[in-house]
């Protein structure tokens, strides 16, 4: 019989209500969940009867949270600005620790986070769930299979989407860089991770441009207001409120408790809910009338010890996401989109690989956040060999930092490594 650990979430929104949460609810085999930290007192209620915490397990404070350790694990869901700080004090409380990514902008803070693991003797597994996905880690197998050859040269592009766009980096939380890291980690630390990852190097000079261009109060249309709710284009601008968070609602048949719905409004969803929120709140805001500061595009150079390049596009005006990737080796070729990856081993005929036919379950981030659960049962156990342990996670955030220091520059050719 398996050992059951007990679990602590501090932070119960989207992340890690909705998704870790949820899933680690699932196995009860292995978790139990007994006590929550949230400011928000609807989101307390919610997750604590779904989960079965009792109220004198629910906190609103963290300080009275940390004030005695809670469980075996801690999973911190939390604000970016804020995962250095809360993973610092469980690591303090003794607590094993899975951790949202990104954990921070700045190389100082990566050197004490280490530094705090390794003095507590504590264990760490950070959320780039990418790499536990099925589609990521099939590409990991063939381009270790050698089939096509000597790896050389990744493409790499990150379409955002023109509507998470707006309602993650404009309207929502990871608008502004003084609330948040910048793009490049908030979003791209999937992407760099990923990279990082597949040249099987550090990486040693890197180079980025890219720039805010169109999500600014000179690009207004005409006659347009500062909230959607009073817009005379609120019916047929594409960034409205009204038909990203109500129309789209609709369009996938009103789910009660799924992203992005369950961020602009408490759970269950509803569209009376939804309509209040966006009529008063923060994604009721006209996209260039935001205080959003992050880029809507950027491009990343690299260059990694052993040889390899890489190139990263981050692009915001796109109709949907789901990344694009084209691996270059010696002696052939793959490519990757939302459903394919092809092989192209030169003289050989194509190899189509379908995405669906690898995937178990309909779970999010193409069935990662439940490899990643069952990782961090691993982890719990104290098997070695994690994927996405704080030493190799600080790598691509090292990446990351200086791909915005190199844009703040420029485009400024910078090593990662001084």
């Amino acid at each position: 019989m398996s050992k059951i650990y007990t679990v602590a979430i501090l932070g119960v929104g989207a992340r890690g209500g909705n998704a870790y949460g949820k899933l680690i609810n699932k196995f009860t085999d292995k978790y139990n969940i007994v006590a929550l930290c949230d400011q928000r007192e609807d989101r307390l209620e919610y997750y604590g009867e779904l989960f079965g915490v009792g109220e004198k397990n629910r906190f609103t404070s963290e300080d009275e949270f940390f004030k005695e350790k809670r469980a075996d694990l801690l999973v911190i869901a939390t604000p970016d600005t804020a995962h250095i700080g809360h993973t610092v004090k469980a690591f303090e409380a003794g607590y094993d620790v899975l951790v949202e990514k990104p954990l921070t902008d700045n190389e100082e803070e990566c050197k004490r986070l280490l530094e705090a693991q390794k003095k507590y003797g504590c264990r760490a597994l950070v959320c780039h769930v990418l790499r536990y996905a099925p589609a990521y880690t099939k590409l990991y197998e063939i381009v270790n299979s050698g089939k096509i050859g000597r790896l050389i040269d990744i493409n790499w592009t990150e379409p955002v989407g023109y509507w998470h766009q707006a309602h993650s980096y404009v309207r929502g939380n990871w608008r502004n860089t003084t609330d948040s890291a910048p793009m490049i980690l908030a979003k791209c630390c999937h992407d760099l991770d990923l990279i990082q990852w597949y040249a099987k190097s550090k990486c040693k000079t890197i180079s980025s441009i890219g720039s805010l261009d169109f999500f600014k109060k000179e690009n207004t249309p005409e006659g347009a207001t500062e909230r959607c709710q009073n817009c005379p284009h609120k019916d047929s601008c594409p960034y409205s409120a009204y038909r990203i968070y109500i129309e789209r609602w609709h369009q996938f048949d009103c789910p009660t408790h799924e992203w992005p719905y369950n961020v602009v409004t408490a759970e269950p969803v509803s569209e009376e809910k939804i309509r209040a929120a966006i009529e008063a709140g923060p994604y009721g805001r006209c996209v260039f009338h935001c205080d959003n500061n992050v880029v809507d595009h950027q491009t990343v150079q690299m260059l990694f010890e052993n040889g390899i390049t890489a190139t990263l596009h981050m692009n915001a005006f796109t109709n949907h996401g789901g990344r694009r990737v084209a691996m270059h080796g010696t002696y052939g070729e793959l490519y990757m989109d939302e459903k394919t990856i092809t092989l192209d081993v030169f003289g050989e005929p194509t190899e189509i690989i379908k995405i669906d036919a690898l995937l178990e379950a309909d779970y999010g981030h193409g069935g990662g956040d439940l490899k990643l659960v069952e990782a961090l049962y691993e982890m719990m156990e104290g098997n070695a060999g994690l994927e996405t342990s704080l030493e190799a996670s600080v790598e691509s955030h090292l990446m990351g930092i200086k791909a915005e220091e190199s844009r703040l520059s420029e485009g400024k050719l910078l090593l990662v490594h001084n």
